[in-house]
């Protein structure tokens, strides 16, 4: 497979208690890129904590589903088509009220903001191919 080219089953897959997220495209793997693109899946009834990145942008794209979404001192309910800029330092989270699966197309510029997750004492990375079921369970 060329650098150019990520299939799905060929990326290891991140997880946490609110859900999935597979790096397509990150700085960390793949060689020259300058932005991070993934897929983020947020589990029904689940969300993650307010959190911030200061040095990146972060832009969401709802592929599917729908929720709540929180940009600074806004909230606002998100659904599959909408797209959501988060500017660099300001506070977001997401959450998804509905029992379906949130799916999001995620990017960060300049990429490796997601890296941050890897630290986070619910994080679990699946190697890949390695299927992560939801639940998740206990190791």
């Amino acid at each position: 497979m060329s650098s150019a080219h990520r299939a799905p089953g060929s990326i290891d897959t991140f997880s946490l208690d609110w859900g999935t997220l597979k790096w397509f495209v990150s700085p960390e793997t793949t060689s020259g890129a300058a932005s991070s693109v993934g897929e983020v899946i947020v589990q029904p009834g689940r969300g993650h904590a307010p959190h911030q990145h200061d040095d990146a942008e972060e832009v969401l794209y709802v592929i599917s589903g729908s929720g709540r979404q929180t940009v600074g001192d806004e909230e606002f309910d998100i659904t599959e088509g909408d797209a959501v800029l988060i500017p660099r330092g300001v506070q977001h989270s997401t959450y998804n009220s509905t029992w379906r699966a949130l799916r999001l197309l995620v990017t960060y510029t300049p990429g490796g903001a997601e890296q941050a997750l890897t630290t986070l004492p619910d994080f679990r990375r699946h190697k890949a191919g390695e299927i992560s079921t939801w639940p998740r369970g206990s190791d």
